[in-house]
């Protein structure tokens, strides 16, 4: 394939887009990005502790690699792989209602609802750096995203 460039013949003005890009740069500069390490969400059953109170609401970290190392660790992950998801959701979930100090054995008591729920919440955010899911209306059709962090059963 040949390609060819068009040349300005003498006289003609060339347009000005030094300034253009400089202030591109100057507003992406201005800009910072905020990365995102924490997201919110509500169960959909919720974990019942020993008093009976029902803890939904609560928070999840991005994973670092160190949060997926360490349960390999793990003697119970050691003895039976299914514990993987349990000691690692128990390091990134930060709190769960009025609980700050959230692990394994907390996450092990979750309704299976929940912990379906966690798990997928967990590879949203760690993978693809949301909590939003494209769907489309069975009635009309339509496409549009919903927060699957979102609130009760069935809702966003």
């Amino acid at each position: 394939m040949r390609r060819s460039a068009v040349l300005p013949t003498p006289g003609d003005e060339l347009p000005d887009t030094e300034g253009d890009v400089s202030e591109r740069r100057e507003e992406r500069r201005a800009e910072p990005e905020v990365l995102r390490t924490e997201f919110s969400f509500v169960l959909p059953r919720g974990y019942v502790d020993s008093s009976g109170t029902i803890h939904r609401d609560g928070v999840m970290r991005l994973a670092t690699a160190r949060d997926e190392l360490i349960p390999l660790r793990d003697d119970r992950v050691r003895d039976n792989p299914a514990w993987l998801t349990v000691v690692l959701l128990g390091r990134v979930v930060t709190r769960l209602g009025t609980i700050e100090n959230v692990h394994a054995e907390i996450i092990q008591d979750l309704f299976a609802a929940d912990l379906a729920f966690l798990q997928d919440l967990y590879r949203r955010i760690n993978q693809e750096g949301h909590t939003r899911a494209a769907v489309t209306c069975p009635s009309c059709r339509e496409s549009f995203e919903v927060d699957i962090a979102g609130g009760r059963l069935g809702e966003s």
